[in-house]
């Protein structure tokens, strides 16, 4: 056995379990970068305007963890990746990570109770094998860019290029743009491409809720205080997690018991889109036609208002096709585009993302497969009956929307509680048992019948749902009830085995 533990990917996730296990004295594991960097998301998203969409919350919750140094309340991405940086150092986590390994398969041995790890080193011509008691694919949710299903896009004469793969040396000076999609990364990049471009056209399928951005910028006593007191900002976090929880978790998957909460919410948005477009026309085709939170909202003082500039077009006919010089739609008119920006989003709970390698368990099937009969589920978002001695760090049924690190925190307590007492009692398997899985997969597609999910998302086009219908992104309860379960839930429901 080369490692008691192996990490796939160093990502936020990844780096967080890193730092768990080092903190709970296990130093026998190792983390896979396919980069040559680390950061995940924050690494690959450098579009101009990328910064968090959730303010104050982004950061490991710890209090041995080193403290963020954001300058403001919703941190750019250099912050943010910054402070990943700062953590991997401070943590002394460099000796336990190695880059340029891309996993392209795992199989556990059930002779053994331990996983092969198949790896791609360098350029991909040669592979090699890790094994590994324990494995926990950390690969990340929204790291690979959702392609358009868009006829004639290999036509394309101009510039392409998608929001999660940027290319710093795209020109959009005095430049006719045209930028497809109206999700979380277009809102935060478009007003900077509206600065700059001589033309923008917007493609938009569905508009999104958009809030009001209170975004202060940190004076500089109140980031001393931070530095010098910890503590201060810990509890600054824990306010702002509370108030977003409120807002956007509540709203959404309480949207039947608690109505009102999702009206204000509604109610707000509509107010700030009345302040920042005059036009009624153009308010009516930015105003969503479903119910808050089966998209996921965002806040911003300068999206709405960019389409009300004589050179930004919005445009919610359908896309005909890609042509050579631009977009056709569906109406006959075609718009000439130098430079075509894809802000397409990513894929979600499609087959082959979550892990992005196939995983064969313990009959040898592969989790896809499990999944495609089953339904998407994990138990607690992190194990599998067929996947022994795994856990996902992004699993159906996880994420309850508010704050990553939330769901980082949890799923971090979690394993390490299944680890840590299988070292106790000198167990070699760690399998969760099928009525364990079975009872929490109940429990959250009965809880999700009072979401917004199952009651006023027609047409919402959400990367929520998956190909059933099914909306397994979103785990149907507080972070704080998740963060309760991951130290309560019961370890009868593992079979541990010698």
């Amino acid at each position: 056995m080369d490692h008691e533990v192996i990490i796939v990917g160093a990502g936020f996730s990844g780096i967080g379990m890193g730092m768990r296990l080092a903190a709970a004295g296990i130093e026998d594991f190792l983390i896979l970068e396919s980069g040559t960097e680390i950061g995940g998301t924050w690494r690959d998203n450098t579009y101009p305007g990328v910064a968090v969409d959730t303010p104050l919350v982004y950061s490991y919750p710890w209090p041995w963890a080193p403290a963020p140094k954001f300058s403001r309340a919703f941190p750019p991405g250099h912050e943010i990746r910054a402070y990943a940086e700062r953590c991997v150092a401070e943590c002394g986590l460099e000796p336990h990570i190695r880059f340029g390994a891309q996993v392209t398969a795992a199989r556990f041995e059930p002779d053994r109770d331990t996983w092969l790890v198949e790896l791609a080193d360098g350029d991909g011509d040669s592979t090699r094998y890790l094994r590994t008691r324990f494995l926990i694919p950390a690969t990340g949710v929204l790291a690979r860019p959702r392609p358009p299903e868009i006829p004639g896009l290999e036509d394309y004469a101009g510039t392409l290029v998608h929001s999660a793969d940027w290319d710093p040396e795209v020109e959009l000076a005095d430049k006719a743009v045209a930028v497809i999609g109206t999700g979380a990364s277009a809102l935060q990049l478009i007003p900077k491409v509206a600065r700059r471009a001589r033309s923008l056209a917007v493609y938009q399928r569905t508009p999104i809720w958009v809030f009001p951005k209170l975004d202060p910028r940190f004076p500089r006593p109140l980031r001393t205080l931070f530095d010098r007191v910890p503590a201060a900002q810990r509890a600054v976090r824990t306010g702002a997690l509370l108030a977003v929880e409120a807002v956007f978790t509540v709203a959404a998957l309480q949207y039947t018991r608690l109505p009102f909460v999702a009206h204000i919410a509604e109610r707000i948005c509509t107010m700030h889109l009345r302040a920042q477009v005059p036009d009624p026309e153009l308010r009516r085709k930015l105003t969503p036609d479903y119910g808050f939170g089966c998209k996921r909202p965002s806040m911003s003082n300068s999206y709405l208002r960019a389409f009300t500039k004589n050179h930004v077009e919005l445009v919610t006919d359908p896309i005909g096709k890609i042509t050579a010089d631009g977009v056709l739609g569906s109406d006959g008119r075609e718009r000439r585009a130098e430079v075509l920006i894809l802000a397409t989003g990513f894929l979600t709970t499609e087959r082959g993302n979550i892990p992005s390698f196939p995983v064969y368990g313990s009959e040898g099937r592969e989790l896809a497969d499990f999944w495609a009969e089953h339904r998407y589920q994990a138990y607690e978002g992190a194990s599998l009956p067929v996947a022994p001695n795994l856990w996902l760090m992004f699993g159906p049924y996880a994420f309850t929307g508010a704050s990553y690190f939330g769901l980082i925190e949890a799923v971090t307590n979690h394993i390490l509680r299944c680890i840590e007492y299988a070292r106790g009692t000198g167990s070699t398997r760690v399998t969760v048992r099928a009525e364990a899985n079975d009872r929490y997969f109940a429990t959250m597609r009965r809880r999700l019948r009072y979401s917004v999910f199952h009651n006023n998302c027609a047409g919402a086009n959400s990367y929520y749902f998956d190909a059933r219908g099914d909306a397994p992104f979103l785990r149907p309860t507080t972070t704080y009830e998740s963060i309760w379960r991951s130290k309560h839930f019961s370890l009868a429901d593992y079979e541990f085995s010698p």
